[in-house]
């Protein structure tokens, strides 16, 4: 099913969407991708413990060698640091808390979005959602710099409403931050208009790479990566791996994240060519 939103953005259910590697003949044309890729259930399987999303070598690997020929970038829910560490690779360019806090190569370090008055509001909601989520075994509160991550994938059933009751409590407290959602995830933001799909927006100005030999390519899993699929609807390729609760923006789907492997490996013998 596709259906047209209010804002002129074509939808699509996640499995009507076509196949990137079935398709990857056509996507380019030629083109120099700018390629844009989410960490957690794309680089990484999704795992019950954050800590142990780890990249293959082989992952690895194929990003490294990108990065030698075209612009790569992580953009993450995570905090930038974090997923900088994970990844264990200085030659790309990172965009942690959803794309409020950029570095990369040459010393770049940057907050385009300007979101350093909304540090104490998180701090405090910080505090409260711990003190209050104590009690619930699995429950897991993960602060990022300009973000707050409530984890309830390892919870009991029972459990789930009073967690998300208590992030709606401690949102209307604080209306200078807004909610997120992900998988099994909600998360406590910067009320701000800024998101995934701003910061590659940013990122492709700031590198001057706005230009008609340039093919932009996000892929990404979760449902905060549609503010980039919408972003770069009719100006690039997004690509959703697997699928979410809502209809998607992306213009091509892989099955998992053993399937971005074989398309970066394909996109790297393109370059190559």
């Amino acid at each position: 099913m596709t259906y047209t939103a209010a804002n002129g953005l074509l939808k699509k259910d996640a499995l009507a969407l076509p196949s990137a590697l079935t398709n990857f003949d056509q996507l380019f044309n030629d083109k120099t991708p700018a390629l844009f890729m989410d960490y957690d259930g794309c680089l990484s399987p999704i795992v019950k413990d954050p800590e142990k999303a780890f990249m293959s070598d082989g992952m690895r690997k194929v990003v490294a060698d990108l990065a030698e020929v075209c612009f790569t970038a992580v953009v993450s829910g995570r905090d930038r640091q974090n997923v900088k560490n994970l990844v264990q690779l200085d030659s790309l360019y990172f965009a942690g808390s959803h794309g409020f806090d950029i570095s990369g190569p040459e010393n770049l370090l940057t907050e385009p979005a300007d979101a350093k008055e909304m540090l104490p509001a998180l701090d405090q909601a910080q505090d409260i959602l711990k003190e209050k989520l104590q009690s619930i075994n699995g429950a897991l509160v993960e602060r990022k710099r300009y973000a707050i991550a409530v984890h309830y994938r390892n919870i009991e059933d029972e459990h789930v409403p009073y967690v998300k009751e208590t992030v709606t409590e401690v949102l209307h407290k604080f209306p200078v931050l807004k909610e997120g959602l992900g998988k099994k995830v909600l998360e406590l933001k910067p009320n701000l208009d800024w998101n995934k799909g701003k910061a590659v927006l940013w990122l492709l100005e700031k590198f001057n790479l706005n230009k008609a030999t340039i093919m932009p390519v996000y892929i990404g899993d979760d449902i905060t990566d549609e503010d980039a699929f919408a972003a770069l609807q009719g100006k690039g390729i997004g690509i959703l791996v697997g699928e979410h609760d809502e209809q998607t923006s992306a213009t091509y789907r892989l099955e998992s994240v053993d399937e971005v492997q074989i398309f970066l490996e394909k996109l790297l013998h393109y370059q190559q060519k």
